[in-house]
């Protein structure tokens, strides 16, 4: 009996420790999140380093970043609309046509205002070799998967297409992840597939291993014609060696990948998450080798939306403009 009385008292006495001290884990911890990609792209490595290096900046405020994946750049957008995230990397494309209401957004998301910009996303079309799709204009009539519903990669394919006086509806085209895409490659069920991702992913590397492909260039006239038409996109080159069996440069485009954040977030918050990507940059390069390029002096490039104040602090401290 006196056991068990002493067993209820201890009982009664951790739950009152407990519920009076605050755990690290615990009671008034605050979390935050940020809306990435697909696990096999680059958004998820990055949102992962960012909520690690951000840690020793926020702890102090009892906050906590969490690496979300999502449905990548639109619907990473809405997200942010709908306050149903704090931070969110998309394309510097996309971005603006939610900032501004344009195209796939009917009405402007204000609340979405730009942080950084981090490093190309390049457009890359890869093709089965035994396809014969050498060009954009080979795309005609083929199994092509043009990314999921609600990326940025169905936008660049329709713009593409577009510059190349062709829609969706001249190709067999199907709206799969990029992992998908190329499981279907490896099956022979596509013949092709758009994705708007750093060079190197993973699932690229995975498809040329799996059998003889090639990267579409994205070239001449009808590329001028699209980077006249939509400013965000700039020229990039897909050096030899990335992929097996690709032993020359192809010419292709890009566009920007970046950080947004909710206008709402404190700026010392944002600030604080700036400070720390750019203090600790050493260990957010480890996470992918497309991050080895991200440099503080060319966050403003291809900005395409206002900046959150957190950012513009941050960026008046360190001097760049």
């Amino acid at each position: 009996m006196l056991n068990r009385k002493w067993l209820l008292l201890s009982v009664v006495f951790v739950v009152a420790v407990a519920l009076a001290v605050p755990s690290v884990y615990g009671a008034g911890r605050r979390y935050l999140s940020i809306a990435s990609g697909w696990v096999t792209g680059a958004y998820y490595p990055f949102a992962g380093a960012v909520s690690r290096v951000a840690w020793k900046h926020l702890q102090e405020k009892n906050i906590k970043i969490t690496a979300e994946s999502s449905g990548a750049s639109v619907a990473n957008a809405k997200l942010i609309g709908k306050s149903d995230t704090d931070f969110a990397l998309l394309q510097n494309d996309i971005a603006s046509y939610a900032h501004y209401g344009k195209l796939m957004f009917d009405a402007p998301i204000k609340n979405l205002l730009g942080m950084m910009t981090l490093y190309p996303e390049t457009i890359q079309i890869v093709a089965r070799k035994e396809a014969n799709i050498n060009t954009v204009a080979d795309l005609k009539g083929k199994r092509v998967s043009v990314g999921p519903l609600g990326s940025g990669t169905v936008e660049n394919a329709k713009q593409i297409l577009g510059a190349w006086g062709m829609s969706l509806d001249d190709l067999e085209a199907q709206q799969l992840k990029a992992s998908q895409a190329a499981d279907y490659m490896k099956d022979g069920r596509l013949d092709a597939y758009f994705n708007t991702t750093a060079v190197g992913a993973a699932h690229i590397i995975d498809t040329f291993v799996m059998g003889p492909s090639n990267i579409v260039e994205i070239s001449g006239p009808n590329a001028a014609k699209l980077m006249k038409e939509f400013a965000f996109y700039a020229e990039d080159t897909i050096p030899p060696g990335v992929y097996k069996g690709l032993d020359q440069p192809v010419k292709t485009v890009a566009v920007m990948a970046m950080m947004v954040a909710r206008a709402d977030l404190e700026t010392d918050v944002v600030y604080s998450v700036m400070k720390a990507v750019y203090g600790d940059l050493d260990q957010i390069k480890k996470a992918h080798a497309k991050f080895k390029g991200i440099d503080v002096k060319k966050a403003l490039m291809g900005m395409s939306v206002p900046l959150h104040p957190g950012a513009e602090k941050y960026f008046k401290e360190v001097g760049v403009k």
